[in-house]
């Protein structure tokens, strides 16, 4: 992976993690005096600057609560890339989703009709309710929050081990 695309975590001035940038980006924050590296990677960026791992803003910012938009990417994301009947996980090309309540019976697109599904269970309960096609989900769908994405953030973590301390493990 080209260094400039690794993952970096964005904290605000109170230390709370809020998203995650790639390093180009946050180097462009500490470039403009608008973050300070916190934890760097034992690589160098550029002369002047250690490739950063964690980064925190100077001045803190109003995060608004956010909407997460309903989309196949944030499903996926949702449901940990696994089909939720049989629990495999798989890369999201080998991933459709699935209404729970069959559209042609009125189910809509909505967070709590939607799963990951692996090809081959799709079409194993086809145009049935998982009940009637003898299926059952691993998890109930619920919409994204912001609890479920700091969740996410939290398993973002799990590779990168300067960014433990930062996401409350």
């Amino acid at each position: 992976m080209q260094n400039t695309m690794r993952p970096v975590l964005v904290l605000n001035a109170s230390y709370e993690p809020i998203h995650i940038a790639s390093a180009r980006r946050a180097l462009v924050l500490v470039i403009k005096g608008a973050a300070v590296i916190e934890e760097a990677r034992d690589v160098m960026a550029h002369r002047d600057y250690p490739l950063p791992s964690v980064v925190r803003l100077r001045q803190y910012r109003r995060v608004p609560s956010r909407v997460q938009v309903l989309s196949r990417k944030n499903i996926y994301i949702r449901d940990g890339y696994a089909c939720q009947y049989c629990g495999e996980v798989l890369p999201a090309r080998d991933l459709t989703l699935d209404h729970v309540t069959p559209k042609s019976r009125g189910g809509l697109s909505r967070w709590e009709n939607l799963v990951a599904s692996c090809h081959k269970c799709n079409h194993t309960k086809g145009d049935r309710t998982p009940a009637e096609a003898g299926m059952t989900l691993r998890r109930v769908p619920r919409p994204l929050t912001i609890h479920t994405s700091r969740g996410m953030l939290r398993l973002a973590g799990h590779n990168e081990a300067a960014w433990r301390k930062y996401l409350y493990y």
